[in-house]
C-alpha cells in the first residue's frame, strides 16, 4: 500500500472536526452525481452509486444533499452537469510519483490549478505515461476492528469470493481486491455481519518508494494542496512510510 494511503487512514480520525468539511462534501456530492449519471438511480442495481452514497453517509453528508445529487446526476429537473475525468501525472520531492485524478467541468481551469499547486509545493508535472505505468486499479475496502472482527473471521467471510491481500493497520483491516471483485467482497462482508468503513477503487503503485520524515512532510504538503482543489477528487502516490517515520508524523 502507498504511503499516502497509510497517512490518509490516520487523517480520517480527524475528519469530523476538519475545517475542510465543505470541500469534502462537494467532492462526495460530485461522486454521487457522476455515479447516478453513468449507472442510474437504483442503489441496488448501481454498485458505484451505492458505494458513493455510503461514503457520503459515513462522512455525515445530509440525506437531502444525497437525494439532490442523485437527481441532478440523473438529469431530473434538467440540472445535470457534465463532468470530465482527467488524470494528471507528476513528481513530488525526491522523485516521488504522483497521480492526480480530477473530475471537472472545466479542463483548462483544472490543469492550471494542478500545475500551480505542484510548482508551489516542490513538485513538477510529467508527461502522460511517465508515472501512470506503475499504478494499477485496485479495490480497497477498509473494515474497522471490533472484538469479533478479526483477520480470521474476515478471511472466512470472503473465502469464496477471494481477496488479494489483507493488511492490519492497528484499528482497521485494509482489504485489497481486483476492482471487479469489490462488490462481491463487500457483499460477502455484509452478509457475514461485518460493516465496512469505505470501499473505493484506487490506484496503487507497484514501485513503492521509502522516504525519510523530511521528504514525507513535503509530499504530504503537496498532496494536501492538491486535494484542496475543487476539481481534484483523489491523489495517489508511491511514497511509503516506515513505522518510525509514521510515528514521527503522528506525534507532530
Amino acid at each position: 500500500m502507498s504511503g499516502h494511503s497509510k497517512w490518509a487512514t490516520t487523517k480520517h480520525k480527524k475528519a469530523a472536526i476538519d475545517a475542510k468539511r465543505a470541500k469534502l462534501f462537494a467532492k462526495l456530492i460530485k461522486n454521487i452525481e457522476v455515479a447516478a449519471r453513468l449507472g442510474g438511480t437504483d442503489l441496488d442495481g448501481n454498485p458505484a452509486l451505492y458505494d458513493a452514497v455510503q461514503k457520503g453517509r459515513k462522512s455525515s453528508l445530509p440525506n437531502d444533499n444525497i437525494d439532490r445529487a442523485i437527481k441532478r446526476g440523473a438529469g431530473v429537473g434538467g440540472e445535470a452537469i457534465e463532468y470530465l475525468t482527467i488524470m494528471y501525472e507528476g513528481y513530488g520531492p525526491n522523485g516521488v510519483a504522483v497521480l492526480v485524478e480530477c473530475l471537472t467541468d472545466n479542463k483548462n481551469r483544472a490543469a492550471a490549478e494542478v500545475r500551480l499547486a505542484m510548482t508551489r509545493n516542490h513538485g513538477t508535472m510529467a508527461d502522460p505515461g511517465s508515472v501512470s505505468y506503475q499504478f494499477s486499479r485496485k479495490g480497497i475496502i477498509v473494515v474497522n476492528k471490533t472484538a469479533t472482527t478479526t483477520e480470521d473471521a474476515i478471511l472466512e467471510a470472503v473465502l469464496e469470493v477471494g481477496i488479494e491481500d489483507i493488511e492490519d493497520r492497528g484499528e482497521q483491516f485494509v482489504l485489497t481486491t481486483d476492482p471487479s471483485s469489490m462488490v462481491a467482497v463487500r457483499t460477502a462482508l455484509q452478509a457475514a455481519g461485518f460493516d465496512y468503513e469505505s470501499a473505493d477503487a484506487e490506484f496503487v503503485s507497484s514501485l513503492p518508494l521509502q522516504v525519510d520524515v523530511d521528504t514525507a512532510r513535503k509530499v504530504i504538503d503537496l498532496i494536501d494542496a492538491l486535494e484542496d482543489l475543487d476539481d481534484v477528487q483523489n491523489v495517489y502516490s508511491n511514497f511509503d512510510l516506515s513505522a518510525d517515520v509514521l510515528a514521527q508524523l503522528e506525534s507532530e
